[in-house]
């Protein structure tokens, strides 16, 4: 063989040989693979162990979202449900001139909207039917949600505003 640049060492020649490549490849690789083979990895760690779980704090009852938050709110909605609970005998556009009667009932309420006592604040002095109708339609539209939240006592008032068909609407809807 030749003379190389690199020294006086001769260069193999794998194009002519292809067992030196074959050779070198087992001296450097098969070295390296036999030794990636028998490293040991170390085990991965034990799971931790299962606590048991903390028992649930009862779940305290959120306010509901349609919960009034003022008097003059819970008012607007009782008025709202009273119209709707008796369509047959309500009116909702303007207020007629002259008015038949004007009752006036004051409503206490238990703490889950239910009605604990109605009490007639002004009776009429003409139509006095009307005061029954009107008691008797509050106690069709019951309940009318909670106020427990809302300041004692738990009251409100309602005028009802009657025209000459008997047909009433709550003065609060008027405002």
């Amino acid at each position: 063989m030749a003379d190389t640049p690199l020294g006086d060492k001769p260069r193999a020649d794998f194009r002519r040989n292809p067992w030196t490549g074959l050779a070198v490849m087992m001296t450097v690789a098969l070295p390296a693979g036999w030794l990636a083979a028998c490293s040991t990895k170390e085990p991965p760690p034990p799971p931790a162990p299962m606590r048991p779980a903390a028992p649930a704090a009862a779940p305290r009852p959120a306010p509901s979202p349609n919960a009034a938050r003022s008097w003059d709110e819970y008012r607007l909605r009782a008025a709202q449900k009273l119209v709707s609970a008796n369509p047959a005998i309500t009116y909702t556009g303007s207020v007629p001139e002259p008015l038949l009667a004007i009752p006036v009932l004051s409503v206490e309420l238990n703490g889950d909207g239910s009605i604990s006592k109605i009490e007639v604040m002004r009776y009429p002095s003409q139509a006095k039917d009307t005061t029954q109708i009107a008691i008797d339609a509050v106690r069709r539209a019951a309940p009318f949600g909670d106020v427990s939240r809302l300041p004692k006592p738990w009251k409100y008032v309602e005028t009802f505003l009657f025209d000459e068909s008997r047909k009433f609407k709550p003065v609060t809807l008027d405002r």
